[in-house]
C-alpha cells in the first residue's frame, strides 16, 4: 500500500494538472482570466480521470520565472481555481505551489487536498538564487490549520538547481524522513520532464524503508516498468501532454496507453 488516500494498491500514478500562469505571474493571460484557467484545467482533469489515473496534483508550473515566495494574488487565485474544480474530482488530489512550501500547505489545507508536494529540506544553488526551504514552518502551519492528515511529499533534489549538500542523495533522503518528518520522498531529474538518475532512485528506495519513494519527473511509457520495479509510484506531467510538451493540454490517448501498461503493476 502506498498511502491510504491513494487506495490499497501496490503502485500509484499521480497525474499533474498544470494550471496556466496565475494572476501576478508574467505569463498570465489577462484576457482569458481565471475563467480560462479553470476551463483548461477542467478539460485536463476529465482526460486524466477518464483514463484511469489514481490521483491528480494541481501545480502552477507556468508561473515562470519562478520565485520562492507566493504573491498573495497568485495564492488566492490558485485556491479559488482548485476550489472551483473540486466538484469534478473523482480521485484524491494534491497541491504544489512552486516553490513555496508554506503556500503549498496553506492552499492544500484550504481546499481539502490530501497531500502537498514541495522542496521542504536542503540547500541549493538555483536559477532563482540561493534556495533555503524550512520544513519546520510547513509542519507548524499544517498543525495550526488542523490538518495533521495532510501528507507532505518531499522533493529532495530540486529541479533547476544543484544541491550544496555533499551527502549522498540516499543519506539526504533518510535524513529528511528522520529529522524533518517527510511522509514521502520524491526523486527528480534536473529539469521538468527529465528523468531522475536510475541509480539515485534505486539507492533512495533501498535506503528509505518507512515511507514511499516516488519518481517525480521524466517517467514515460518506455521507462515506467523499470521505474515501478523500484519506486512506490510516479508523478506524471509532461508525458501525458500532447506531443510530450509540458505546456500543451493533456492527450487522453497518451494517458490511456500509459495506464494500460501500468494496470498489471498497480
Amino acid at each position: 500500500m502506498v498511502f491510504d488516500f491513494l487506495g490499497p494498491r501496490r503502485k500509484a500514478v499521480i497525474a499533474m494538472v498544470h494550471i496556466g500562469a496565475l494572476p501576478g505571474a508574467p505569463l498570465f493571460d489577462a484576457k482569458g482570466g481565471v475563467n480560462k484557467l479553470i476551463d483548461d484545467a477542467a478539460r485536463d482533469i476529465e482526460n486524466l480521470q477518464d483514463n484511469g489515473v489514481h490521483a491528480v496534483m494541481f501545480g502552477n508550473e507556468n508561473d515562470r520565472p519562478y520565485r520562492f515566495k507566493a504573491p498573495i494574488e497568485s495564492a488566492a487565485a490558485m485556491t479559488a481555481i482548485v476550489t472551483a474544480l473540486k466538484p469534478l474530482l473523482k480521485v484524491p488530489f494534491g497541491v504544489n505551489y512552486l516553490w513555496d512550501p508554506t503556500a503549498s500547505v496553506a492552499i492544500a489545507g484550504a481546499t481539502g487536498a490530501s497531500f502537498a508536494r514541495e522542496i521542504f529540506t536542503g540547500l541549493f544553488a538555483s536559477d532563482m538564487g540561493l534556495w533555503q526551504p524550512n520544513a519546520a514552518d510547513a509542519h507548524k502551519l499544517r498543525r495550526e490549520i488542523g490538518r495533521p492528515d495532510l501528507k507532505l511529499l518531499y522533493n529532495i533534489n530540486a529541479e533547476f538547481a544543484s544541491s550544496l549538500d555533499s551527502r549522498p542523495i540516499e543519506l539526504r533522503a533518510r535524513s529528511a524522513v528522520f529529522s524533518s518528518l517527510a511522509d514521502a520522498i520524491l526523486v527528480s531529474g534536473p529539469l521538468t520532464g527529465q528523468p531522475a538518475a536510475a541509480a539515485d532512485l534505486k539507492k533512495v528506495a533501498e535506503t528509505v524503508k518507512d515511507v514511499p519513494v516516488f519518481a517525480n519527473t521524466g517517467v514515460n511509457i518506455d521507462n515506467v516498468a523499470d521505474v515501478l520495479s523500484v519506486a512506490s509510484g510516479v508523478i506524471i506531467g509532461t508525458h501525458f501532454k500532447i506531443d510530450g510538451n509540458t505546456w500543451n493540454a493533456v492527450d487522453p490517448a497518451r494517458v490511456k496507453r500509459f495506464m494500460d501498461k501500468v494496470a498489471p503493476l498497480a
